[in-house]
Formats: C-alpha cells, sequence, structure tokens
C-alpha cells in the first residue's frame, strides 16, 4: 500500500498533555499555548476535559479557556467528555466536537472508569444521542490496544470488537491508543489490518506513546497499513496517569519532522510549532520531549 499523500495531526498537548502536570496552569496560559497551536497550522486541537476537578485538576476552567481562544476558520476545537455531564457542559461552552474513551482491556476499564467495557458503552447511548441531537460529531478512543499495564497483551480481535461498537454507535472516527507504549511495528501492522475489517481505514487513528522508543516506528508501520490521522503532543507533554511508567505522548515536533521527510503534506509549521513547544515547557519549568526541538536548540 502506498503512503497517504496528506495526514492530520491531531494535537493532544492542551488535553493529554497538561493534564498529569503536577502544578496548576492558568487559563490564561492554556490560552496562548492552544492560539500558539492553531497559529503554527494545526487543524485539530483538542483544548480541554470536562471532567470533574476533584479527578482531573488540571482540566478545571476548560470552559474559560473555550471562551478566549482565538478560533481560527477551518480548525476544530474539540473536547474530552467522557459522560453526561461533560456533554452537558462542553454543550453549553459551545464545544462543536468532542471524544469519548473505552478500553480493550477489561483490567484496564474497571482501574480507569472503574465499570466493565460493555458497561463503558453502554452508558455512551445516551450521550452519542444527545450529541446527535445538537449536531456535534462524536471521535472514539480505545485505550491499551497494543498492551495493558495489568493484563500484558491485547487481542488485536478485542480492540476491533470495542472499535466496532464505538463506530457503530456514531464516532465517526476511533483512534487507537497504545496507552503503555509497548507496541511495535509488527504488532501496530497487525493490529491496523484486524480492526480494518470492522472499521474503514479511513475512519481509524493512532495514538502513539513514546515509553519505548517505538512510536514514530509504529506511526510508519501505521502510514503502510493507509492510517492517515494521528495523535501527538506538543514538546511531547503528557502520557497517561492511570498506565503506570506510560511516560509521555509521542512529540507532534517529531512526527512531523518525520512526515515531513515522507514528502506528506500536513499544512504544519515546523518553527511555529517548535517555539509553541519551547514556550510552554519553559513555563511549566521541564525539559522539551522532542528531539527535534532539542537538536535545534543544540544546533542553533
Amino acid at each position: 500500500m502506498s503512503l497517504p499523500k496528506q495526514v492530520r495531526l491531531v494535537e493532544v498537548g492542551p488535553r493529554d498533555g497538561l493534564q498529569n502536570e503536577q502544578q496548576p496552569i492558568s487559563v490564561a496560559d492554556k490560552v496562548r499555548l492552544v492560539d500558539d497551536l492553531s497559529a503554527a497550522g494545526l487543524s485539530y486541537i483538542e483544548v480541554g476535559s470536562f471532567v470533574s476537578p476533584k479527578w482531573v485538576p488540571q482540566m478545571a476552567g476548560s470552559a474559560e479557556v473555550f471562551a478566549q481562544i482565538q478560533r481560527k476558520a477551518g480548525v476544530t476545537y474539540a473536547a474530552l467528555t467522557p459522560n453526561m455531564k461533560g456533554l452537558e457542559a462542553a454543550i453549553e461552552a459551545g464545544v462543536k466536537e468532542v471524544a469519548v474513551f473505552g478500553a480493550a482491556s477489561e483490567a484496564f476499564s474497571q482501574k480507569n472508569i472503574n465499570c466493565s467495557i460493555a458497561e463503558s458503552l453502554a452508558r455512551f447511548a445516551p450521550l452519542m444521542e444527545a450529541a446527535r441531537e445538537h449536531d456535534i460529531r462524536v471521535r472514539g478512543y480505545v485505550s491499551c490496544v497494543l498492551g495493558c499495564p495489568y493484563e500484558g497483551e491485547v487481542s488485536p480481535a478485542k480492540v476491533a470488537e470495542v472499535a466496532r461498537e464505538l463506530y457503530a454507535m456514531g464516532c465517526y472516527e476511533v483512534s487507537l491508543g497504545d496507552t503503555i507504549g509497548t507496541g511495535t511495528p509488527g504488532k501496530t501492522r497487525t493490529l491496523f489490518d484486524t480492526v480494518a475489517r470492522e472499521v474503514p481505514r479511513e475512519r481509524l487513528a493512532g495514538h502513539f506513546h513514546d515509553t519505548y522508543g517505538q512510536a514514530l516506528a509504529n506511526i510508519y508501520a501505521s502510514l503502510l497499513e493507509g492510517i492517515a490521522v494521528f495523535d501527538s503532543s506538543v514538546a511531547g507533554l503528557g502520557g497517561c496517569p492511570y498506565a503506570k511508567g506510560a511516560s509521555g505522548n509521542v512529540a507532534s515536533e517529531d512526527v512531523l519532522y518525520l512526515l515531513n521527510g515522507l514528502g506528506i503534506h500536513t499544512g504544519i509549521d515546523m518553527d511555529s510549532l517548535i517555539a509553541a513547544g519551547e514556550r510552554i515547557c519553559q513555563l511549566l519549568g521541564r525539559d522539551n520531549g522532542s528531539r527535534v526541538a532539542r537538536a535545534r536548540r543544540a544546533s542553533a
């Protein structure tokens, strides 16, 4: 299969990235990050999450962030809404696209959202109906597609089953997440080949963590399978608070470097993206997780 000519990056830094930071981050700083990212040419940005601040303190103020960002035409500004309460808050904030998440591992589902996979999917039914009524698009995530911190190996058939359910209930796109970053290219290709029998390839996306240094290799393997949408996080911010040792989403800058090298169009400006990552890292007092950004800094 030939490589896609164009790829869409789903920027998850403002949500999946910042939710794991320890220190409080002001609404103004979150707004600046989102505005920097849309100015860099990202066409899809996950801005925040409508969850209880008790569980995810960093996502407090998501409504204010949505109210203050400089919206650019053609850019999707999305939010994670794990339940009806979250969706109602998102509707109130004028959000036009939301995401829901399930897991391919029973143990992870229980530890993460305190219910079985089947129960978690059943909970989404009223949410999907309400989203349809309000003309809101819904994207689905599946966690632990290439391994689980509690169960170990996860069967591609199980992932396909969960992805099929999300797609059938109305998720226009399903992102498959290697939550603990243990996947390898061969397993990634098998995974997409299996899931594509249930959900069309053009409706699938990849979400890779770089815990074992395999994220870019897995993205390349996914491209070979015809996948053209990938989730990434500026400066490699974030990980999964429920998966021990799952350090870091793949950095958007590093994915962009790979895609640029393959001649694949994204519409994203590398210099602006690096600047956005450097700015948020300075603010957080942490090192930049992007190898490309660090290499550019060293050669400057």
